[in-house]
Order: C-alpha cells, then sequence, then structure tokens
C-alpha cells in the first residue's frame, strides 16, 4: 500500500477514470461506509480542484458522476441495468430520502418497490412516530414477505434454462444477468474518462497526463464523528 497511488485514486474517482466505488475486500474497507466514503471523497476534490467544467454552485455534475459510481455503473459493469441502477420505469427502485442536514450519513426514508422498509422513527412504544430515541428501524418493506416481493435475484441465463426457480422454489423473483463481454469504459456513465496514467518504478510517483499528482492527507472531513453524536 503506497501513499502515491492511494492519493492519486481521489483524483482519478474525480476525473470519471475510475467508474466504481466499493467497499474493498481483506479489512481494508467497510461495505457500511461506501456512501459516506464517496460524499468524502466528492468534497475534498471540490474543495482542492474546484468546480467541474460546466459546473456551477450546484456541482450537479460532480454529484451526477459520484452517484452513478455506487448506483448505475456497478449495475452496467455487471449486466444488471436492465433491472436496477437508476430510477426509471419498469426497474426496481431503491429510493433514499435524506434530511439535507444529514446526506450520505443518515438516511430518513428508504423506500424499496414502493414499500417504506427502514426509517427513522422514534420510540415504537409511543402513541405519536416523534419521540425520542429517534433512530433507523425496519419498517413493513423489511418484512420477509414484503422483502422477498421487493428484491431480485440475479442468475446465470443457463441457470434460468434449467429450471432453477421450480427446483428451490423460490419467493424472490429471478431474473437473468445480461452479457458482459460486449461493455467498456464508455457505456459507464458519467465515469468514461481514460486518461494517461503511468507510475514511477523508483519513487512510485503518479503522473496523470503527464501532471504529478502530490495529494496531501486531508485534516478535516464532513460527515465524521460529529454527526453521529447523537
Amino acid at each position: 500500500i503506497r501513499a502515491q497511488t492511494i492519493a492519486a485514486e481521489d483524483v482519478l474517482h474525480d476525473m470519471g477514470a475510475i467508474s466504481i466505488i466499493g467497499s474493498d475486500s481483506q479489512a481494508m474497507g467497510r461495505v457500511g461506509e461506501v456512501i459516506l466514503r464517496t460524499w468524502q471523497t466528492a468534497h475534498a476534490m471540490k474543495r482542492r480542484r474546484g468546480a467541474l467544467a460546466g459546473d456551477g454552485a450546484a456541482d450537479n455534475h460532480r454529484a451526477r458522476r459520484y452517484v452513478a459510481k455506487y448506483t448505475i455503473c456497478p449495475a452496467v459493469a455487471h449486466g444488471l441495468d436492465d433491472e436496477i441502477g437508476s430510477v426509471a420505469v419498469g426497474k426496481l427502485a431503491d429510493l433514499v430520502l435524506w434530511d439535507p442536514r444529514f446526506f450520505g450519513v443518515r438516511p430518513h426514508v428508504v423506500l424499496k418497490g414502493g414499500l417504506i422498509a427502514w426509517a427513522q422513527m422514534g420510540d415504537a412504544n409511543a402513541s405519536i412516530p416523534t419521540p425520542q430515541p429517534v433512530f433507523p428501524r425496519p419498517m413493513f418493506g423489511a418484512m420477509p414477505a414484503a422483502a422477498a416481493a421487493t428484491s431480485l435475484t440475479f442468475v446465470a441465463p443457463s441457470a434460468l434454462d434449467d429450471g432453477l426457480v421450480e427446483r428451490l422454489s423460490l419467493a424472490r423473483r429471478v431474473v437473468a444477468s445480461a452479457d458482459t463481454r460486449s461493455r467498456g469504459k464508455i457505456d459507464l456513465p458519467e465515469n468514461d474518462a481514460m486518461p494517461s496514467i503511468t507510475v514511477e518504478p523508483d519513487t512510485f510517483a503518479v503522473r496523470i497526463d503527464g501532471e504529478l499528482i502530490d495529494e496531501q492527507p486531508v485534516a478535516e472531513l464532513p460527515m465524521a464523528q460529529r454527526y453521529f453524536l447523537f
């Protein structure tokens, strides 16, 4: 693990050269922090690199680029974009509603297939929904039958042809993943950049399109400990 190459990852993400952000593996990442780390990266890059070309104060281009990294881009790469990955007619939608103060940190409501699956809710023993403590709780959409009805299981097309659904008597809807061999970088929305990247073998210095990347660790980030005090 080299500081120079890790630092360059943020810039490559901001350029759209790295198209997907994930939870990593081998204990180096945490799946529950993917969304939070994505927007912390976007914040750090806005502070250091300024607005993207064509962006105004709202940063719409950058926002679309970063949200695509954990929604439509992974769906395209895995051949699942006909069913999930974006909000469109005919797709299974997971809609996450946020209080703007806690965007990327604490979802207010999670809707799955039109059902409320998760929500910030007060004490269940109370007669109204607002008493403290308020924290995320499972709703009716998280119950077993509802969860099965609003979920998909992706399998290889040959598994469907072989009668997998009938043999296992699955409650979930089972769909086949699409062919991924013909897909490439150009198919990844907002994240199709292909810059020239070189890494010096002795110093590990990274150059992107000839520019030396010398990013330093940030001293302070939003969406950190103070958001989880209460």
